[in-house]
């Protein structure tokens, strides 16, 4: 059997059609696969690759903490130098109240932790999210996701979970002294590039003020830049009391958090002991590349520069076909009449040496999300290859 076999026989599928590329080489917003042909990248591993696949400066970070050491113990026993400096960076460059950080294997599992800390600290049981929202696949972050065709297969799920609409005020008169805590996402994401109003955001924070509920606000996707500032909620004047984080978070490398206030975050402490735990949780050499990717961000003056690449991406992507573009910094959604035009134009571009994406909840959306590094001249590289597509569709 050839490689691609022993892939669909043996690698358990999440669908029944995989891209199935082999890629052999990745490097900043190239990939190669084992043809020799190469693609440019517009998805950076859906958010994750937000310096680019192995920047120099994460792979050497990598390399040093392999040769230091790796997995020692479970998570919180050991004083690991990476986990240490990169929580510091991390609440360096959040607001005060966000000063305690927990790390995870991923987004996912930070959505899981938020969940626990919320209802320990409250003494709660009920959670709020919105329809449309994802945040994760594991059993209770399935239970907020905002969508009933990805939920309806696995019931039941968690009790006491309410689905309200988004960016609507009268949704929030459904928030009371019983709510544990409101998840959200800064921008959603999966919906295809949603973003909420201002107002809207912070009468959803003075909402959970008023009735003690935790205000959890997803950055998984939106966090490191991708939306043309460090964080998204900063776009909104509004401080979550958990942000969770995952994505780009690692540099490349698995890695998710959730971060809160010291306080809240002590109940894991006692009552029970371990009240919270994960082996591989911040393992000290996907903190590493972490740490050095979000160096990178700040060092290379990255984030400055989102604003304008995505309004390169907005200004050239203009064709009759296209019936609207929502971006928000470089987390742009491509809207076409339906998924079909969306499929044929997405296995287009695969042709053409350009990989792209769909949005779970906006099949008729295109994802661009590229790599922050990309520069002007793969932009404009990318934008003609999707026009001649779409023109050959047309």
């Amino acid at each position: 059997m050839n490689k691609r076999e022993l892939f669909l026989r043996h690698v358990a599928q999440t669908s029944p059609a995989p891209l199935a590329l082999d890629i052999v080489k990745a490097k900043g917003t190239t990939l190669v696969d084992a043809a020799g042909k190469e693609y440019l990248d517009l998805i950076a591993g859906i958010s994750v690759c937000n310096v680019g696949h192995r920047h120099p400066r994460v792979v050497k970070a990598i390399k040093k903490q392999v040769d230091d050491y790796m997995h020692l113990l479970v998570y919180g026993e050991m004083i690991e130098t990476p986990q240490v400096q990169y929580a510091k960076w991390l609440t360096d460059h959040l607001p005060p109240s966000l000063n305690s950080v927990y790390f995870t294997n991923s987004g996912a599992e930070a959505t899981e932790g938020a969940m626990k800390l919320a209802k320990r600290v409250t003494n709660r049981t009920q959670i709020i999210a919105f329809n449309k929202s994802y945040h994760g696949s594991t059993q209770g972050a399935l239970s907020i996701m905002g969508d009933e065709y990805w939920r309806n297969a696995f019931r039941p799920l968690l009790p006491d979970v309410l689905h309200l609409e988004y960016d609507v005020f009268e949704s929030l008169n459904e928030i009371t002294a019983q709510t544990a805590c409101v998840f959200a996402e800064t921008i959603q994401a999966e919906r295809g590039v949603v973003a909420p109003s201002a107002q809207w955001m912070k009468a959803l924070e003075t909402k959970c003020r008023e009735t003690g509920t935790l205000l959890v606000l997803d950055e998984i996707q939106a966090g490191f830049g991708r939306t043309g500032t460090l964080w998204g909620f900063e776009q909104f004047n509004v401080v979550p009391d958990i942000v969770l984080l995952g994505k780009a978070l690692g540099g490349g490398m698995p890695l998710g958090a959730f971060v809160a206030d010291k306080k809240i975050m002590e109940v894991f402490t006692e009552n029970p002991v371990l009240g919270h735990i994960t082996t591989f949780g911040g393992h000290p050499v996907c903190c590493a590349a972490g740490l050095a990717a979000a160096k990178v961000l700040l060092k290379e003056e990255i984030v400055g520069l989102v604003a304008d690449k995505a309004a390169l991406f907005v200004e050239m992507l203009q064709h009759p076909l296209i019936q609207k573009i929502r971006a928000n910094g470089l987390l742009i959604a491509v809207e076409f009449e339906n998924f079909d035009i969306n499929k044929k134009v997405i296995d287009g571009c695969l042709q053409q040496g350009i990989l792209t994406d769909w949005f779970l909840f906006a099949p008729e959306c295109m994802r661009v999300a590229p790599p922050l590094t990309i520069s002007a001249k793969e932009i404009k590289k990318a934008v003609k290859t999707i026009l001649r597509v779409l023109d050959a569709i047309q």
